[in-house]
This record gives C-alpha cells, structure tokens and sequence, in this order.
C-alpha cells in the first residue's frame, strides 16, 4: 500500500505578504501544533519582514485565529457542498463522514485543527475558546441537517454524531485507515434511533458498572490525599470558587 501523502486544504485567497504568512502557518501549525512553533520561523519561511508579519498579525495568537478561522471555512465549504443536490436527507447528514473519509485518505493535516488546538491550549485559553466555539459551529450544522431529516431531538443527535466524528479524527491519527467508515456506520444506528421519534432519553448514568478491583475507589483516594496536602492558600482559593 503506497504511503499516505499528507496534504493541506487550500482556500482561494487573494495573493499577497498576509497570505504568504497563512499559507506558512497553516502547514506548520497542523502538523506541528502551536507552542512548537515560534513567530521567527513563520517569518523567516514565508519570507517577509517582520515588520510585515507584525502589520498582519499583531500577535501570534492573532494568527492562530486567523488559521482557524480559514480551516472552518474550507471544512463549512467542503461539508455543503457534500450535502448539496442528495435527495435522501439521511443520506446528506451521512455525506459529512465522506467528507471526513475524503480528509483522512488525502492526508489533510488540518482534519482535527480544532480538537488539537483546544486540548494543546487548554479550554480556558483564548485559542482553546475559538476552537471549541468553531467545533459549536459545526455541531449546528449538523443539528440543521438532523432537521431536515426529520430527526428527533436534532441538537442530541448532533452532539451524539460530533463524539463520532472526534473520536474517528483520533482514531485516524492512531493510524486507523477505517476510522471514518466505522464511524459512518455507527451513524447509520445513530439514525434509526433518532427516527423513531421519541424524545431522546438523559445521559444514562453507569450505575450498572461494577468496580471489582477498586480502581475508581483507589483514584479518589489519591486525588483526595493531594488535596489534603495542598498548599493552605490554594485550598482556600479552590474554596471560594
């Protein structure tokens, strides 16, 4: 089997210094991560001044947005256009996981942009906020095609079908060549269930499980050993919260 080629989704953007800066970063950044790489290299490599680079992008971070920003509307552009014309409604939400098995085959580096930048940046950072706002975004889309076709609790639905999607996005990074195929067919009992027109029931809670061995037992106890053993002044802050 002949090795994987990863590539990059493009967009048509006007030529010029910005776009010769975004077209750097939005290589290294999918496939290196954001922390790694620094703004020097980015200069250096897109071969503007840094007085250019800075009159674009006053910030690294700015530019980090900039490359989500442009990722989610290739991967909005690519998902309607998968939709567009099926007659099947079905059919249409199910499009969106060849659309994803389309990214994995060619290699996009960009695939999982969003799901990295929240984890590598925390949520709590502004990059990790962008990201999990431009993953809401995507989760709507689904909702809205989950109502076309006529599915029960559309917003449940969308939220069951993004952990599918997440889940095969790292289960191709892990080198699962199946991943969006196992996923698309998960998709399909996600489907019937929401079809059968019932509210969808709350989370279930995992009262049934049994913990034999006391894992979960032996991890609270940890976890509440270090606490006792914090710092005064950070139990206090954790108090006040």
């Amino acid at each position: 089997m002949e090795a994987r080629v990863e590539t990059r989704a493009t967009v048509s953007l006007r030529p010029g210094a910005r776009d010769k800066i975004l077209d750097t970063s939005y290589e290294l950044f999918a496939r290196r991560g954001i922390r790694d790489v620094g703004v020097d290299e980015i200069i250096s490599r897109s071969g503007v001044a840094k007085a250019t680079f800075y009159r674009h992008f006053p910030s690294k971070d700015a530019l980090v947005l900039a490359y989500l920003d442009r990722w989610f509307t290739a991967r909005s552009a690519a998902i309607e256009a998968a939709t567009e014309g099926i007659e099947s409604a079905d059919e249409a939400v199910l499009a969106v996981f060849g659309v994803l098995h389309d990214w994995f085959e060619h290699g996009t580096a960009e695939a999982s942009a969003f799901l990295h930048v929240m984890i590598e940046m925390g949520p709590d950072h502004p990059l990790g906020r962008a990201s999990i706002e431009y993953l809401t975004r995507t989760r709507q889309q689904l909702a809205e095609l989950a109502a076309a076709a006529g599915l029960s609790d559309p917003e449940g639905f969308a939220w069951s079908c993004h952990i599918l999607i997440k889940g095969a996005m790292v289960a191709d990074s892990e080198g699962d060549t199946e991943a969006a195929a196992r996923a698309l067919t998960m998709a399909r009992l996600l489907i019937e269930e929401h079809h059968e027109k019932k509210a969808s029931p709350a989370p279930r809670h995992f009262t049934a499980w049994k913990d034999p061995e006391g894992i979960n037992q032996d991890l609270a106890s940890t976890q509440s050993t270090q606490q006792r053993t914090a710092t005064p002044r950070r139990v206090r802050r954790a108090g006040t919260r």
